[in-house]
């Protein structure tokens, strides 16, 4: 259920002319489907060809070296709260979970960049038969099986990554809704995923800035943004899975809402 939503004195809210779906959930933009997917049991989630190392690689190496610098000069990104990572180094030696609002293309590589490391994220099993595929697939993206079967190896993927001590990154709002201020109600399987291999939680969440005058006289309409890095927060062990991952939904989201510079959010933690 939506409720009354303010944000605090001097926060930039985007002007975008949206229609915003009904649900939370629904994309907002569907990819064109230029070919056919099966995400199955038979699905390579962890993909260990010499092929994929390499191409992986080669991404990364682009997302350092272009990505990164074009983050600053397009975004303008800034980054708040970097010390929440350094200063807690020692209880990410087995790995994390980075969770954020999802709110334009280049935001989990945002994430990346804060964190200094690759990630790993759920994808929509959907988007692997757009064009962005191989991209999603190079950067981290392991899709959601489509059945029982398949949901079972989609976990031991994470489970082999977790194994390795990787970072894994999840958007809880579940899909992008582009220059969307509000904070959308989070799905559960991010915060399983911090108990079930109890590992810290990172919430971060993403700040709008209002361009300067220089990038209005270029035409630039779409907003600045800043990324706020959260305290982690550490699964209770003595929980139940299901109490856990919604304690932990309910305590990212009310952080992740506060990040954002909103006094009363428009949406719940959880529907």
């Amino acid at each position: 259920m939506m409720q009354e939503h303010l944000v605090k004195d001097g926060v930039y809210v985007p002007d975008t002319g949206a229609v915003w779906p009904q649900k939370p959930d629904e994309p907002l933009l569907k990819p064109k489907h230029l070919r056919s997917v099966v995400v199955d049991e038979n699905y390579p989630f962890i993909d260990k060809s010499l092929k994929f190392f390499l191409w992986r690689n080669f991404i990364y190496a682009g997302i350092w070296l272009l990505v990164f610098p074009l983050q600053r000069l397009r975004y303008g990104i800034k980054f708040e709260g970097l010390k929440n990572l350094r200063k807690n180094k020692a209880l990410f030696k087995d790995g994390a979970v980075t969770v954020c609002n999802h709110v334009y293309r280049w935001d989990f590589l945002a994430v990346v960049q804060a964190v200094k490391k690759r990630l790993w994220f759920p994808a929509r099993a959907e988007n692997l038969m757009g064009s962005d595929a191989a991209l999603i697939r190079a950067v981290g993206g392991i899709p959601i099986a489509e059945n029982f079967a398949g949901t079972k190896k989609f976990y031991e993927a994470f489970d082999f990554l977790n194994q390795k001590k990787k970072w894994i990154h999840v958007f809880p709002e579940s899909c992008r809704w582009t220059w969307y201020e509000p904070i959308r109600p989070f799905k559960r399987g991010a915060f399983e995923f911090s108990h079930r291999y109890n590992i810290p939680l990172i919430p971060m969440a993403i700040r709008y800035r209002k361009p300067g005058a220089l990038r209005r006289f270029f035409g630039v309409k779409h907003p600045l943004v800043t990324l706020v890095i959260g305290e982690p927060i550490m699964p209770d062990m003595a929980l139940s899975l299901k109490q856990d991952s919604v304690r932990l939904l309910e305590e990212s989201h009310k952080r992740i809402v506060a990040m954002a510079g909103i006094e009363k959010n428009l949406w719940p933690p959880i529907l």
